[in-house]
């Protein structure tokens, strides 16, 4: 897993412009990081394009991602932003943000809040409160979430001590404990 995530860094390796002398930067703020790269997306294609597959996979610099497919790093061209987007959707975070940027192209990542972390915690709650067997699955479809991102909720309310889990997963229920 962790190997994946760090693959990741390797995009912007493949997709820098490199007749460009600027940097490839990343920020990073309190509630955000920036990825930038020279390059702009090309003029055939636009985020829209991106963010619903709607495109042929032009790459920038095709010996570097052949390199990188052959070692296994990469899976196929074309297929990366889809990806990212489905990573982030299925651990319960923010959709990353895409645009052409000067002479660039900025990927930027969200913070989770706090609060709606908290508020969706509070939801699982009284959805428990009002039905101790309710399953992750149907949690997940209650709150629009994905079943890991309800995991994810259930483990922090669980290490909280707000939250039990009595008896084994196909028999058991949940217990809410009161000591907020």
């Amino acid at each position: 897993m962790i190997l994946k995530r760090i693959t990741r860094l390797f995009n912007m390796i493949i997709h820098r412009d490199y007749r460009s002398s600027s940097d490839s930067i990343v920020k990073i703020f309190n509630d955000k990081i920036e990825f930038y790269n020279p390059g702009r997306l090309p003029d055939t294609i636009s985020v829209e394009d991106l963010l619903s597959n709607n495109y042929k996979s032009t790459p920038r610099n095709k010996k570097i991602a052949e390199f990188f497919k052959d070692l296994g790093l990469i899976e196929k061209y074309g297929s990366g932003i889809g990806r990212i987007i489905d990573y982030f959707k299925n651990d319960g975070l923010p959709a990353p943000e895409f645009k052409n940027i000067s002479d660039g192209f900025q990927v930027t990542v969200f913070a989770v809040i706090a609060e709606k972390s908290s508020e969706k915690s509070s939801e699982i709650l009284q959805l428990i409160k009002n039905n101790s067997q309710i399953t992750i699955e149907e949690l997940s479809i209650l709150l629009n979430k994905s079943t890991r991102a309800i995991e994810k909720h259930i483990a922090n309310l669980r290490n909280k001590g707000l939250l039990e889990r009595i008896d084994g997963r196909k028999q058991g229920h949940w217990k809410v404990i009161n000591n907020i």
